[in-house]
């Protein structure tokens, strides 16, 4: 293993393979988590609720193979990385970390025992980009808080924290250890960097990417999973080009239909002629022509 070239070590930011490294060991995982979060309190023990993956899954439509956890106060983490920017995919982690809450309780259970929902998403390309503030803000906490007074919350049980990877690696923010985890995922291929940094809970995520691409069978599924991507992505562009497609082709019928009424209102051509200048049939002329009031006749 140690002789492996780079070009062949599987991306970390594949979602099959973080959940290889991060999903079956619970201490890497509370690492992960407690780096991505240095200013929440710290995390000591967790357990990973959904440690397997479902060979379906990784062919799936919109299937995300997120990591879901429960700390030792009984909070729970739902952990992912996106790679590609889909229209929903906010609204998405809004109702499954919403979801997560509501599920917690039984009937009749009081709602005091509830515990904080906590989503964490890792995001491989810039989300917000609106502003010059949002340009140089990398790392995000959503709350619920009060608009106005925003220092009053109600609670912190729904958490939602969003870290722009390529924003973050660029603008070199944050704490040390949430910058060697963006340096993990963001160049993870270059050796010299990687062998410079010492914390010790990446050096053991890195060993465990090197052991999954010397096993045939993971680089299997990861080359599934993210042909499975890819395809996802053919499919939406497709529908996108679609529409577009769609909507000039409606565009360019209304424009003849706005010419053809011009020449209809001007009086001075009959249908066929109209027809032949504006791409219509003359069932379409007609049409227009009977919708006109009598006094433009």
């Amino acid at each position: 293993m140690s002789g492996m070239l780079a070009d062949d070590l599987l991306d970390p930011k594949n979602d099959y393979v973080f959940k290889r490294v991060f999903g079956e060991d619970p201490e890497l995982l509370l690492c992960l988590i407690n780096d991505l979060r240095p200013d929440s309190p710290e995390v000591r023990a967790l357990e990973i609720l959904n440690p397997g993956i479902n060979a379906e899954e990784l062919r799936g439509k919109y299937i995300v193979l997120d990591v879901l956890a429960r700390d030792e106060a009984g909070h729970g983490y739902n952990i992912e990385i996106q790679v590609r920017r889909y229209g929903a995919w906010h609204q998405r982690g809004l109702y499954y970390l919403a979801r997560m809450l509501g599920q917690q309780l039984a009937q009749g259970e009081d709602y005091g025992t509830l515990r904080a929902a906590v989503g964490i998403h890792l995001l491989d390309f810039d989300l917000f980009t609106a502003t010059p503030a949002q340009c140089a803000q990398a790392v995000w906490r959503f709350e619920m808080r009060d608009a106005l007074q925003p220092h009053i919350t109600l609670g912190n049980l729904l958490q939602l924290s969003l870290i722009e990877l390529k924003k973050a690696d660029r603008l070199k923010l944050g704490s040390d250890s949430l910058t060697a985890r963006v340096t993990f995922f963001e160049h993870w291929r270059e050796e010299k960097r990687m062998s410079e940094i010492e914390h010790a809970p990446i050096r053991e995520a890195m060993s465990r990417v090197r052991r999954l691409s010397a096993d045939e069978e993971a680089r299997r599924l990861a080359f599934v999973r993210e042909r499975a991507l890819r395809d996802e992505m053919s499919l939406l562009q497709e529908a996108r080009d679609k529409g577009l497609e769609e909507g000039r082709e409606a565009g360019r019928l209304q424009a003849r239909r706005a010419s053809a009424l011009e020449m209809v209102l001007d009086g001075h051509l009959d249908d066929a002629t109209i027809a032949r200048y504006s791409g219509l049939s003359l069932e379409e002329i007609s049409s227009l022509r009977q919708m006109q009031p009598l006094s433009q006749h």
